[in-house]
């Protein structure tokens, strides 16, 4: 039976930890220059509604070290569910390619290809969830705090696809998350009741960032967004990551932000820039962590675990 990547409660605790630890081996191997063919003659089709570097790069790369190949598809190149419905391109796209990648505007556009295709579908971003970035960004943290079971994660700024992805991986990883957001901008309810008593959201973002050992942030205005970018920076200006902020989290507390930063508007540059940063870390990771993920979807990973 095939399966899907579309939210991380796709996966359960123990399926992300043998991603975790397919992900340091294929890493380990990679930087010993021992890249493993796990997934030669294989196809991964990349489907963009919108501009990427990390999600491109990231997946590219990976089908190359992996030994097989990527197509990138832009969105003059099908016009997902105009030229099209995501369903026939679903069934189009499975006679020739072993893996698809979509990075969408709508949440429904993933799903529909899923349910339409009978090859594996990651969601490389949709406007609801970005389970690639959030499973990367727990495997940095568990490069540099050893577990994740018992963290406090803060997340500051909108209640919006990265913050339903954290509230899912803290679930079913163990950890503590809080969003502090402006009013008005709170994540989906229905996702907040399903992840129980570890995920909360306040307005404070002191509060928020209490005895944090982690400084989450996003930028204020997502694509698709655009008109709303004054608004947003007017609203969103107290819940900037700064120095002053940070000072209200634990002194050994790590930042992080999923990139691109819009830097002095979420976060300063002595932040990002600074010595408790691990952003370009996650960064890297999502190349060994994606590699992982598709390997696995493909069932080529067994003899390394």
């Amino acid at each position: 039976m095939k399966r899907d990547l579309l939210h991380v409660a796709d996966l359960t605790a123990a399926e992300i930890e043998t991603l975790f630890a397919l992900a340091r081996r294929l890493k380990a191997e990679t930087k010993a220059g021992r890249p493993h063919p796990l997934l030669a003659g294989r196809t991964l089709a990349m489907i963009f509604e919108k501009p990427s570097l990390r999600t491109r790069v990231t997946f590219e790369v990976g089908m190359v070290q992996l030994g097989g190949a990527a197509i990138h598809l832009a969105p003059g190149d099908i016009a997902l569910g105009k030229r099209e419905s995501a369903g026939d391109i679903a069934r189009n796209l499975e006679r020739w390619v072993d893996l698809v990648m979509a990075r969408t505007f709508l949440h429904r556009s993933v799903v529909d290809l899923a349910a339409g295709a009978r090859v594996p579908v990651i969601n490389g971003l949709s406007d609801l969830h970005h389970p690639c970035q959030v499973l990367a960004d727990c495997f940095t943290l568990l490069e540099q705090r050893g577990q994740l079971a018992g963290l406090r994660v803060a997340f500051i700024g909108d209640g919006n696809n990265m913050v339903h992805s954290w509230m899912e991986a803290a679930a079913r990883l163990g950890f503590d998350f809080v969003l502090g957001c402006p009013p008005g901008y709170e994540p989906d309810p229905g996702i907040v009741a399903a992840c129980g008593p570890r995920v909360g959201v306040t307005h404070d973002p002191v509060s928020a960032v209490r005895g944090a050992d982690v400084v989450y942030t996003d930028v204020w205005t997502s694509m698709g967004q655009e008109a709303e970018a004054e608004t947003r920076r007017r609203i969103f200006q107290p819940y900037q990551v700064n120095e002053a902020l940070l000072a209200s989290a634990r002194p050994d507390a790590l930042v992080m932000h999923c990139l691109p930063a819009h830097r002095g508007e979420e976060i300063t540059d002595e932040v990002i820039d600074g010595p408790r940063s691990i952003v370009f870390e996650q960064a890297e990771n999502r190349l060994h962590v994606q590699k992982a993920i598709m390997v696995w979807l493909l069932g080529a990973g067994r003899g390394l675990l």
